[in-house]
């Protein structure tokens, strides 16, 4: 991703006022991150004070559905998923590096102030090249394959990933949805049809939100402004074997998944 390292208390009092972050890129699927930020709430209070407590890696594979505090809730909490998915995963020179498998699992919280939804990416695992398109335009030359955090710093890749690296991922987002929005399907499936029929076909965030609430994710006005991706290659001749994309309040980016430097 693009964002830069800002302190936690830089980014709650942001929060604080609903005030905007820097967008950023580079997760566990093709979907951008809008930078509108919602006012925090007890329930996203809450939220935020347990993955504090326990830590951004445990609150990535946790079950969630008894974790959050029951006072800060108005419904019982809900679980969907494992939902078999994969993606293309971008990186900070605006690239695809790798192509991601993970189970997806949406934890939805109810509170009379909005609905939040955490959607949770387990037993993930990835592999360069990816076979996908660029998603942000051409990559900067005059490398084919800019590692993820190789344009972190600068604008020129710092680094490449080689072909045949493979390692392990998860991670989480914190999805708080715009006030209003209801939800308008139970359905077990990701991608729900009436009440409680669908298909987990092509499982996406967009997806399941829009078609499980009022539709939001598709059109930026929700996004995942609070996230936390954690990618680890051990050996394979790596200089750095380990990459966390996360946004700004999660400490944002650091390391690198970097066969050579540039």
């Amino acid at each position: 991703m693009t964002i830069r390292t800002v302190s936690l208390t830089i980014v709650l009092v942001a929060l604080s006022f609903g005030l905007a972050i820097t967008s950023a890129r580079a997760i566990p699927e093709g979907q951008n991150i809008v930078s509108t930020v919602s006012t925090v709430t007890p329930l996203l209070s809450n939220i935020l004070s347990n993955v504090n407590t326990i830590g951004d890696d445990n609150f990535a594979t946790v079950d969630l559905t008894t974790f959050v505090d029951s006072s800060t809730t108005a419904a019982p909490t809900q679980h969907y998923g494992p939902y078999a998915s994969g993606s293309p995963d971008s990186g900070t020179c605006s690239n695809y590096w790798a192509d991601d498998t993970f189970d997806r699992h949406f934890t939805v919280f109810t509170h009379s102030s909005g609905i939040i939804i955490v959607e949770q990416f387990k037993d993930g695992n990835f592999s360069t090249p990816s076979a996908g398109s660029i998603e942000f335009g051409t990559p900067p030359s005059p490398q084919p394959n800019p590692s993820p955090g190789a344009c972190e710093n600068s604008l020129v890749p710092q680094g490449t990933v080689n072909n045949g690296v493979t390692g392990s991922l998860h991670g989480y987002f914190i999805i708080p949805l715009p006030s209003g929005s209801v939800q308008t399907s139970q359905s077990p499936y990701c991608n729900a049809v009436g009440a409680s029929g669908g298909t987990n076909t092509d499982c996406s965030t967009t997806g399941f939100i829009d078609s499980h609430f009022t539709p939001c994710y598709g059109a930026g006005v929700c996004s995942a402004n609070t996230f936390f991706d954690h990618y680890v290659a051990p050996a394979q001749g790596l200089i750095e074997n380990e990459w966390k994309n996360a946004s700004a309040n999660r400490g944002g980016n650091s390391g690198d998944i970097r066969s050579t430097n540039v």
